[in-house]
């Protein structure tokens, strides 16, 4: 659809017109501004989780070290198990929390961040069980489109790969 026709309403199409021209006007929204909003959108909750992780770079909150010790267990097949090394776990989460959102906003190696926050969906899954339809599912879904469409024209992976095919 050009320019011109998309800026018109066609007057004697009737409904069906009607619809063609808002799917036209709506399937020209470019790609790259859904792959930034997803970066953004899954980036965020991740990033504030991870803050909340640390008394300053490397030491673990206090309320970290507990959860992570003593509250937090993997929930597999009706048996819940604590999690091996839970401070190395909250670590490792903390800097994940962190390194892997400020990827994911660059578009840097976002395939890779995002597949990476995909990884601990499932983990958190598997530790908050209750928590799917309302959080786990909707970062699962952001997460596996970032992993299949990467970042778009707005990324430093698009940048970074221009350099690199000259």
């Amino acid at each position: 659809m050009t320019g011109a026709a998309r800026d018109e309403i066609p007057e004697s199409s009737g409904l069906a017109g009607l619809i063609r021209w808002a799917d036209g006007l709506l399937a020209s929204i470019p790609q790259s501004l859904a792959l930034i909003t997803l970066r953004i959108a899954l980036a965020v909750p991740f990033f504030k989780s991870g803050l909340l992780k640390w008394d300053g770079f490397p030491t673990l909150s206090a309320g970290a070290q507990y959860v992570f010790q003593d509250e937090f267990k993997l929930h597999i097949f009706g048996s819940q198990y604590a999690y091996p090394f839970p401070l190395t776990v909250a670590f490792l989460a903390g800097l994940a929390e962190i390194c892997l959102p400020v990827l994911l906003v660059l578009g840097l190696g976002t395939r890779f961040a995002a597949f990476g926050l995909l990884i601990m969906t499932g983990v958190i899954q598997l530790t908050v069980p209750e928590g799917w339809a309302n959080f786990h599912l909707p970062w699962a879904a952001m997460a596996l489109a970032l992993v299949v469409f990467g970042g778009g024209a707005l990324s430093a992976d698009r940048a970074v790969g221009r350099i690199f095919r000259r």
